[in-house]
């Protein structure tokens, strides 16, 4: 079952099948890499991922993908790696640099995944902006309202069910599969009427997750 399921997500993850709203993303990470590897192995990571914002920005010009009409005004949160701002009552604009990532490919592989195992939360990725000469995906994202407060166990719990194995605070691992799910904390993981609903995932690719 895990080879049938490591076999889908890598299909997911080099374009050959579909997820929700990935298409574009599928695009785009095809078109800075040529999806079979991640960044771990490349020396200088620095300078790749100059070189991939370089060609983001050259596709966003090309495309028009470009977006210049966020509301600063509805600003909601932030953290280290995104700002969130209120698109409308039902949705959420999130920014974010990909700094927790070595790649640009590295973050939009992220998106797949989460897209993969959480399609009620799934990321729509609309656009890019830039601030401050800082270059930003701009994701659309469900609005969850939360109920109750999110029990850590319980998310322990899921995770579990799903191969997913507690390795230290509130990061997972499947190790048979190769990846890595980090900072499941009760912010990133909301509640509502007792369902669990994942809104920010770091997912990490290791290099078990290509070999065959």
């Amino acid at each position: 079952m895990q080879n049938q399921l490591k076999y889908e997500l890598y299909n997911v993850i080099s374009g050959k099948s579909q997820v929700r709203f990935g298409a574009i993303i599928q695009t785009i990470a095809g078109y800075i890499g040529d999806g079979t590897q991640t960044s771990g192995a490349i020396e200088n990571a620095k300078q790749l991922k100059e070189q991939e914002t370089k060609r983001l920005e050259y596709f966003a010009t090309e495309k028009e993908f470009w977006i210049n009409d966020i509301d600063f005004t509805q600003y909601v949160s932030e953290g280290a790696e995104q700002k969130v701002y209120l698109k409308d009552s039902d949705h959420v604009l999130k920014l974010n640099d990909a700094i927790y990532y070595n790649s640009w490919r590295d973050y939009f592989f992220n998106l797949l995944l989460h897209n993969f195992f959480f399609p009620d939360t799934a990321y729509e990725l609309v656009g890019f902006t830039k601030e401050n000469d800082i270059l930003y995906c701009v994701v659309k994202q469900s609005y969850v309202s939360i109920t109750e407060n999110t029990d850590l166990n319980l998310v322990k719990d899921f995770m579990k069910l799903n191969g997913f194995e507690n390795v230290r605070n509130n990061d997972y691992q499947n190790i048979e599969l190769g990846i890595i799910l980090e900072d499941l904390h009760d912010e990133n993981v909301l509640t509502r009427n007792g369902v669990l609903y994942f809104i920010d995932t770091v997912f990490y690719l290791t290099e078990v997750f290509w070999k065959t």
